[in-house]
């Protein structure tokens, strides 16, 4: 009698995906084990929405109604209690119900939401927390040896500036920082990512399938995180709370919904913070973050023109999740490679959306987006640029 509750599935969810299981492990580049769940059922958590009689029912999971013996009283069907005991029963179902309202109360538009955190704010919760033994642990240059060291010394990217070290430093340590849930900025965080990119301003519990919606492979956040550590985390933040890029965020959170070209945004997301790591390892950065002063600023744009890349082949080319590893693969060559390149196209998306064209983000053929000249001496200023990573380096 169970299939007579009707249990409403979120209709957000990441349909087709759980089927892909070895895609999604090549997404996470052997850093998760366990198959992915897409297709979780979330229950609302909004009782306006639900409240029609004996409605408000259909917002608790069936194992809940099992255990306060509100579902044998709905289906007890052809053996219906005497009158007497119908009153009795239907009594303590009142009761059970009122009482399970006490302990499970449910989030309304009255309730007082976690407050969004912005990036900066963020950022100098870490600047100021001792993270002495997580940077004794830290790669934050390539190790190389022998004629591999001699070619990179000759002929590879310039050295970071010394001043720029500790910044860099912190990155990385930021990348071996887990998920603290005794830690009110780290919750901040994650309320803020999903309340951004749903548009909602309520908040939502620390686990469930909701984080599915969004993403992510199953109902906690924090097993995703293996590679990035909290910077995965801090990468997705500074994309969803910087006006400029927070419509670019939701368009790749909406191509992420799409029901033939889905893919998990979260993980994807982990995925060019990753990259972008990787190539800050590399020094392929360096050039740029000692023009501009800066690691973090270089490092969070580097980060969504990455994103833009795998946003613009995936469109484009009408990629699916079965073509996941390969795009990734793909991506990461084309980021090493081209850092400047990567850089330069998002200054002309950006541009271009700002003006209230179209962006030449149509395609991802690098003879396709070549910079416009009057983007040259923007870049070269530094204007735009200076703007998101003053802050950020003058607080370092």
């Amino acid at each position: 009698m169970e299939e007579d509750i009707d249990v409403t599935p979120h209709t957000e969810g990441l349909n087709g995906l759980s089927h892909e299981c070895k895609p999604l492990e090549e997404i996470t580049n052997g850093h998760s084990n366990h198959k992915p769940v897409m297709n979780g059922l979330i229950i609302s958590h909004n009782v306006k929405e639900q409240t029609n009689g004996s409605a408000p029912l259909r917002s608790l999971p069936i194992s809940a109604l099992k255990q306060n013996g509100l579902l044998q009283t709905l289906a007890a069907g052809g053996d219906q209690p005497q009158p007497a005991e119908e009153n009795v029963e239907l009594e303590k179902a009142r009761e059970e119900w009122e009482a399970l309202e006490n302990v499970q109360p449910a989030l309304t538009e009255d309730s007082n939401p976690t407050p969004i955190i912005s990036f900066n704010e963020a950022l100098q919760y870490f600047q100021t927390t001792d993270l002495g033994d997580l940077l004794k642990n830290i790669q934050p240059t390539i190790r190389r040896t022998g004629l591999a060291a001699i070619t990179h010394f000759l002929f590879g990217p310039p050295r970071l500036h010394r001043e720029l070290l500790e910044e860099r430093d912190l990155v990385f340590a930021i990348a071996q920082c887990h998920v603290d849930n005794s830690q009110t900025v780290h919750m901040r965080v994650l309320q803020t990512i999903y309340k951004r990119l749903i548009g909602s301003r309520l908040d939502c519990p620390r686990f469930g399938a909701h984080w599915e919606n969004i993403g992510f492979q199953g109902t906690d956040p924090a097993t995703d995180l293996r590679g990035t550590g909290f910077l995965g985390l801090m990468h997705t933040l500074y994309f969803v709370m910087d006006p400029e890029t927070l419509p670019l965020a939701r368009d790749i959170y909406k191509l992420s919904q799409h029901p033939t070209q889905n893919f998990p945004f979260s993980v994807m997301s982990i995925n060019m913070t990753r990259i972008a790591l990787q190539v800050l390892r590399e020094e392929a950065l360096s050039k740029e973050c000692n023009r501009r002063q800066q690691v973090v600023g270089v490092l969070n744009d580097f980060y969504v023109a990455t994103y833009l890349h795998l946003y613009q082949l995936w469109k484009t080319q009408q990629k699916t999740i079965v073509d996941s590893g390969f795009v990734l693969k793909e991506v990461e060559l084309f980021a090493k490679k081209n850092p400047k390149q990567m850089l330069r196209r998002l200054e002309v998306f950006l541009k271009e959306r700002r003006a209230g064209g179209v962006p030449r983000g149509t395609s991802p053929d690098p003879q396709a987006q070549q910079p416009s000249p009057s983007l040259g001496a923007r870049a070269g200023s530094g204007q735009g640029k200076q703007r998101k990573g003053d802050a950020l380096h003058r607080s370092v």
